[in-house]
């Protein structure tokens, strides 16, 4: 039977039953989403485990609160200039309200734009991240800041999900404990930026030499794109790449409205001269800086190189850079007038030009530039020109005068080590006229120092002509001839025996047999093989008569010498109490030569050295303050009345003698000083002051051998002397001291009360009766070595007593443990 139609309406007020495609779609959805909530309920559960099982053995961040990373030992000049420093980190710790905004603004434009909005975990940032990346335009990531702090500071890296889970806990638990700004600080100063930079201010002193504050919007742009991949992105190994990225970077800061579009395109234009060599600080003073970290490590140990000390010197930066520049100018000049030694390699260079790049810098991996004197590798070369790649990928040509140092390489007879051809590796500077010149890497050495005579603070010091090169420091540890440098203490000591400026003395010569040397015959002779005759005691200076000292210290007494001489600082037993003191045959460390000439300089006070002033923590707070003594008669070497004559007699060698050059180019009467140059031209000196600075060069090999025959003091070491005072005394007021008590002038000549004329020894050497001439009294005798030789130092028959100021050859170079430390240079 049919059923009733009527039977399938709905009654009243009951729902009408759904199709069945649509009862379908509704129980998937809700499998759907049923499912999803079991997921996200299941993932909120071991979530919950998780962090309950993580988040208690998540690393403790209080300490972040107060954040002292790793700092390293920072050595500063008196004008607080950066002269070095030492750690493996590279840092300078910098408060987040002295970083430039421009410097903050391109790290968030590159990094987290959105780091003030968000929470720690960015999660617009990570859709956006992902679709850029799917969408194969320039790839982002994903990390805040934030998060890269909780990772760089406390967690390695791995890349596992247990890893990930406490990044995301830590970066919670650190924005709950930190401001925005103390993360941003963390972050700016943690980072880790290559060359061993950690932070953006440290950076920027190391790829650029200036500080933070200093930093413009391409600069800025180029260091904050070294997070990513210091070594990828940086500058100076691949510098076209860190030039692509530093561009998009601006381009993000334009977008995130950091900078306007007019400044993008000025930051995109301008041209960034980084550093490409292992000088991270704008002065030149790594030995000043070695001696200062022995000095503090001596104090603090290990804690030196953490800690963050910061320790200021007395050097004065515009001195120190004078120094440095003088002593590689005068150095680089000598070399100029030596013969050729050849290229310092030979490679073979490839014809293909994509393979020949990295020949190059292979062939100058192990031959970095050294200051101005600059590596290339020879690509081309004829007779007229030389064209030479440098390990940038500058090409450098070479014509004209640029070649003269190298005619002999370029000769068609020249040997095949010397011979210049493709694939040599040789040395180029810059001329004054910006030319290109060949050069090469000096074998010579020097030193240079410069203190202030009235309390010992060391304002410049240079000890050889490179540190990386060489780190011997020649100022404290070169012990060496000080040859006619040594004359004024002779002098000196002749004074208080009733020697006066006027005293006549005989140019004569003078010969010492078996008998009295007690070993070899000794027949000196002045430099230029002349004798003078009668003269009085201040020209026989002037002049550097070698006969007229030899006569002064056979009157004076040699022991009587010896012990004169140690008033100023110098050992004893570096200067045997023979007539060859006279011409300087003992040893001497440059520094000792500096500390006493001071004593003539401040007027018969024997100051120590002083480098360190002060030294402050991280923060500022003073560990260590110290001040010198103020000349006292505690003091005191010599009587002021003898500093002040040998004032008079060191300002005539600097006037007329053999410094004249000094005074003529410098303008200026208040300049005193003595050359010195050994026998064979070993040692070159020049020892000179102005009543405010005192200045000591001193250039020779390491191993001695004669700087060559026309190589002096006057011409040698004047010079850089000069060229350096040039800038030191620029703006100091001449001063010249005033009489003390005690000394009268009488025709214009300045004697001791009880010396005037006709009380004092009026002549030497111009009767005869004694071996040498003098006045009577007998030439010491040099006690005979083992095999009945003279002993080490005394005189000796020896052609080379002829040559340059007569001295005698050299002694031995004491051994290792005889050299003066640095520590004992500066303990008070």
């Amino acid at each position: 039977m049919p059923s009733d139609p009527s039977s399938e309406t709905p009654s009243p007020g009951s729902s009408p039953r759904r199709p069945g495609w649509q009862r379908f779609i509704l129980k998937f959805f809700a499998w759907v989403f049923g499912l999803a909530f079991a997921v996200v309920a299941s993932a909120v559960i071991v979530g919950a485990v998780a962090l309950a099982v993580a988040y208690p053995n998540l690393p403790d961040i209080g300490d972040l609160a107060d954040y002292r990373p790793k700092l390293p030992l920072r050595i500063f000049s008196s004008d607080n200039v950066l002269l070095g420093e030492f750690g493996e980190e590279r840092r300078n710790m910098t408060p987040i309200g002295e970083i430039p905004a421009v410097m903050k603004h391109a790290v968030l434009a590159i990094e987290d734009a959105r780091f003030y909005e968000h929470s720690g975990v960015d999660y617009k940032g990570m859709v956006r991240a992902a679709i850029a990346n799917l969408g194969r335009v320039k790839a982002q990531g994903a990390s805040t800041i934030t998060m890269q702090v909780a990772r760089n500071v406390y967690l390695s890296t791995e890349k596992t999900y247990t890893r990930k889970l406490y990044e995301v806990l830590l970066t919670f638990k650190l924005e709950h404990l930190l401001t925005k700004d103390q993360i941003l600080e963390i972050y700016m100063n943690q980072i880790f930026l290559g060359n061993r930079a950690y932070g953006f201010a440290a950076a920027c002193e190391i790829y650029f030499g200036k500080p933070l504050k200093d930093i413009t919007i391409a600069e800025a742009a180029m260091l904050a794109g070294l997070p990513k991949a210091p070594s990828a992105y940086n500058p100076v190994s691949n510098p076209a790449r860190a030039r692509a990225r530093q561009l998009y970077i601006i381009e993000r800061m334009e977008e995130n409205g950091f900078i306007t579009a007019q400044q993008a395109d000025e930051a995109k234009k301008q041209e960034l001269h980084v550093r490409t060599g292992t000088q991270t600080t704008a002065i030149r003073a790594e030995y000043v800086a070695e001696m200062v970290r022995q000095l503090v490590y001596a104090q603090y140990g290990d804690e030196t190189y953490t800690r963050g000390l910061n320790v200021y010197t007395t050097v004065k930066a515009s001195e120190q850079e004078a120094a440095y520049k003088s002593l590689r100018a005068g150095i680089m000049n000598y070399e100029k007038r030596q013969i050729y030694r050849g290229p310092e390699r030979f490679v073979d260079l490839p014809n293909d030009p994509k393979e020949l790049d990295d020949a190059v810098d292979d062939a100058l991996s192990d031959h970095p530039d050294n200051g101005d004197v600059l590596a290339a590798v020879v690509l081309d070369v004829n007779p007229k020109k030389i064209t030479a790649v440098r390990a940038n990928g500058d090409k450098v040509e070479i014509v004209g005068a640029g070649l003269e140092a190298a005619r002999s390489g370029l000769s068609d007879k020249a040997t095949p080590k010397i011979k210049i051809r493709r694939g040599a590796v040789i040395r180029v500077m810059k001329t004054p006229k910006d030319a290109w010149e060949i050069t090469q890497l000096p074998e010579v050495e020097g030193a240079f120092v410069a203190l202030d005579p009235r309390d010992g603070a060391v304002h410049a010091l240079v000890g050889g002509f490179d540190f990386n090169k060489n780190k011997f420091n020649h100022v404290t540890q070169a012990w060496r001839q000080p040859g006619s440098g040594f004359k004024p203490f002779i002098y000196s000591a002749a004074l208080e025996k009733g020697f006066t400026p006027s005293t006549i003395i005989n140019d004569a010569p003078l010969f010492f047999d078996a008998g009295v040397t007690g070993g070899q015959p000794w027949e000196p002779k002045n430099y230029d093989g002349k004798f003078e005759g009668p003269m009085p005691l201040h020209t026989g200076l002037a002049k550097s008569k070698n006969m007229i000292s030899i006569r002064i210290l056979q009157a004076v007494g040699t022991q009587n010498a010896q012990d004169w001489i140690t008033r100023f600082g110098f050992d004893a037993d570096k200067h045997p109490p023979y007539l060859t003191m006279a011409l300087g045959a003992g040893s001497v460390t440059p520094m000792q030569q500096a500390l006493a000439y001071s004593v003539f300089a401040n007027g018969g006070y024997r100051v120590n050295p002083w480098l360190i002033t002060r030294v402050t923590d991280a923060k500022g707070k003073v560990l260590v303050e110290s001040q010198p003594p103020l000349p006292n008669e505690a003091m005191r070497a010599i009587d002021a009345r003898n500093a002040f004559i040998m004032d008079r007699l060191l300002q005539e060698v600097a006037r007329i003698g053999t410094a004249a050059r000094t005074q003529k180019e410098l303008g200026r009467p208040d300049l005193y000083g003595k050359t010195g140059t050994t026998n064979d031209s070993i040692d070159s000196w020049f020892n000179g002051f102005q009543p405010t600075l005192t200045a000591i060069v001193w250039v020779g090999y390491d191993n001695p051998r004669s700087l060559g025959d026309r190589e002096t003091g006057g011409s040698l070491s004047v010079p850089i002397w000069i060229d350096f005072m040039r800038t030191a005394l620029k703006g100091v007021p001449v001063m010249e001291p005033s009489a003390p008590e005690g000394v009268i002038n009488v025709g214009g000549e300045w004697y001791y009360d009880e010396y005037a004329p006709g009380k004092g020894v009026s002549s030497l050497g111009l009767t005869g009766g004694d071996p040498g001439g003098g006045n009577g009294a007998p030439a010491p005798q040099a006690p005979a070595g083992p095999s009945g030789e003279a002993s080490p130092g005394s005189p000796s028959t020896d052609r080379s007593m002829a040559n340059s100021d007569g001295q005698p050859p050299a002694p031995r170079q004491p051994a290792p443990d005889e050299k003066r430390s640095i520590l004992d240079l500066f303990r008070n």
